[in-house]
C-alpha cells in the first residue's frame, strides 16, 4: 500500500492510516485501519507520534489542509479513559489469541498422533491385515466419539506434511472430512464409523500399483489409466482377508469413484443405485484430490477446488452432499489465502462450522514478527471482511514466507474439551 506522510493534526474519519509503531505499542487491533471515529483520532494523537502514513487508495476522506486546522485541546482524562478501554479490549483479544494458539497446538498433537496410527496401519496392511483393521477401527471409534461429544466443531489447518507420504495424509483427510460431513448430515455413530473406515482404506489398494504410475506427472496412457482404476478392487482384496471389516464399508470403497450422473467407474452406477454414504465419500475424495493431484503444478487452492466442484463437476455429485461440503469448509476453506478490505493479505487457518463467513485468519503484518503473527476472529472483528481469495503465486516472496501457504492442505477438527 502506497502511503503519504500526514501530521496527526490533519486526521479525520475516513482516512486509512498505518501507524509507525509496533503492534504492542498501541491499543488498536491492527497497525493498519480506517479511522471511523473522532475518539480514534484522539488516541492516535496521544501515542506520542507526530505523523502517520495515510493511504489515499484506501481512504474515503482527505487529510485536513494545514490552513484549516484549529487549535486542538484534548481532555487528557477522557483520552486516557478511551485508551484504557481499548487496551482492555485488546488484552482480552490477546488472551483469546493465546488460548486459540494453545487449542491449535493440542489439535496439532492429536492430528500427528492420528497420523502415526495411519502410518502403522498402512505399513502393516500387506502382512497383518486383520491387525491393521483392528487398529483402524479403534482410531475411527475414538475420532467418532470426539465428534459426537463436541458442540460446534472447528476445522483447523494443520502443518505441512511429508510429500512422500501423500497416500497416508490423503487417507486421513478424506476420513475426517467424510465423518465431519456425515455429522453435518445428522448421521449416527454406526454410519460415521463406516464412513471413517471407508475413507481411511479407500485408496489402500494403491499399495499394489507400481510407484512409477502413482508418481507419473505426465498424462497416463490407456494401459496405465486402466491399471490405476483397479485400485478400488485391490483395496477390497486386501480388506476381505480381515473377517471383521464391514461389508457395507467395502461397498463404499468399491463405489468411491462412482458418480451421481453415472460417469464414474468401475460400474458406471448412478443416482439411487449408489449407497447414500458413497455420495459423501465421493465429494470429499474429489475435493482433496483436486487440492493434491499427482502433478503438484495442477494443484488447486482450497477455494478454487470447491469452486471447480460447483461450476464444472456439479453433475457428478448428489446436490445435498455438495452443498453440505460448502457448509463444512466455508466459502473460504482453511488453507485459502485471502485479501481483506483493509488491503492486507491473510491465511484462513480455521473455520467454525456455525460461522462460515467469519473464519480465523492469520494476518500478514511486516511490523509483527512471524512467530507472533496476529490471528483475527473475523466474527468478533466485523470491521474486517474478506474481499477475495488470492492464489499463493500472486504473493510477494516476503508475504509468501510469512503466511506459509501449505502445498499440502491437511485438516483436523478441534480436540479441546470445550463444548
Amino acid at each position: 500500500m502506497k502511503g503519504v506522510k500526514v501530521a496527526v493534526e490533519q486526521l479525520q474519519p475516513g482516512i486509512y492510516v498505518q501507524l509507525p509503531l509496533k503492534w504492542f505499542q498501541h491499543p488498536f487491533v491492527l497497525n493498519h485501519f480506517k479511522i471511523k471515529t473522532v475518539d480514534q483520532i484522539k488516541i492516535i494523537k496521544s501515542l506520542g507520534v507526530s505523523h502517520v502514513m495515510a493511504v489515499p487508495s484506501k481512504s474515503d476522506a482527505k487529510p485536513i489542509p494545514m490552513s484549516d486546522l484549529v487549535e486542538d485541546t484534548q481532555d487528557e482524562t477522557e483520552v486516557e479513559e478511551l485508551k484504557d478501554e481499548l487496551t482492555l479490549i485488546k488484552e482480552e483479544r490477546m488472551q483469546k489469541l493465546k488460548s486459540f494458539k494453545s487449542d491449535l497446538g493440542r489439535t496439532e498433537k492429536c492430528f500427528q498422533n492420528s497420523m502415526n496410527h495411519v502410518r502403522n496401519i498402512m505399513r502393516d496392511m500387506r502382512n497383518k491385515p486383520a491387525q491393521s483393521v483392528d487398529q483402524a477401527t479403534k482410531l475411527i471409534d475414538d475420532i467418532t466419539d470426539h465428534l459426537l461429544n463436541k458442540g460446534d466443531a472447528v476445522l483447523h489447518l494443520m502443518n505441512e506434511s511429508k510429500e512422500d507420504e501423500g497416500l497416508y495424509y490423503h487417507a486421513l483427510n478424506v476420513s475426517v472430512l467424510a465423518m465431519l460431513l456425515g455429522k453435518k448430515k445428522g448421521l449416527g455413530k454406526a454410519d460415521l464409523t463406516l464412513l471413517g473406515l471407508a475413507g481411511l482404506f479407500h485408496d489402500v489398494g494403491k499399495l499394489k500399483i507400481p510407484a512409477q504410475i502413482l508418481r507419473k506427472t505426465d498424462p497416463l496412457n490407456a494401459a496405465e489409466s486402466n491399471f490405476l482404476k483397479l485400485h478400488p478392487k485391490y483395496s477390497i482384496e486386501l480388506l476381505v482377508t480381515s473377517s471383521n471389516f464391514e461389508d457395507r464399508a467395502l461397498k463404499l470403497i468399491e463405489q468411491h469413484h462412482e458418480y451421481y450422473d453415472g460417469s464414474g467407474h468401475p460400474l458406471g452406477l448412478e443416482g439411487k443405485e449408489l449407497d447414500p454414504l458413497s455420495h459423501i465419500l465421493s465429494v470429499v475424495n474429489n475435493y482433496d484430490s483436486l487440492c493434491h493431484p499427482i502433478n503438484i503444478k495442477n494443484a488447486k487452492t482450497p477455494f478454487a477446488a470447491l469452486a471447480h466442484q460447483f461450476k464444472v463437476d456439479k453433475a457428478k455429485y448428489e446436490e445435498d452432499s455438495l452443498s453440505l461440503l460448502v457448509k463444512l469448509l466455508g466459502i473460504y476453506p482453511p488453507g485459502t489465502v485471502v485479501e481483506l478490505d483493509s488491503g492486507q493479505c491473510a491465511l484462513v487457518i480455521s473455520v467454525n462450522l456455525n460461522k462460515l463467513l467469519a473464519p480465523n485468519v492469520l494476518i500478514y503484518d511486516p511490523l509483527v514478527p512471524k512467530d507472533e503473527a496476529v490471528i483475527i476472529d473475523l466474527d468478533e472483528n466485523q470491521d474486517l471482511k474478506i474481499v477475495k481469495a488470492i492464489h499463493p503465486s500472486q504473493l510477494s516472496e516476503e508475504v509468501f514466507s510469512y503466511l506459509n501457504p501449505r502445498m499440502r492442505v491437511n485438516y483436523y477438527f478441534d480436540h479441546t474439551d470445550k463444548a
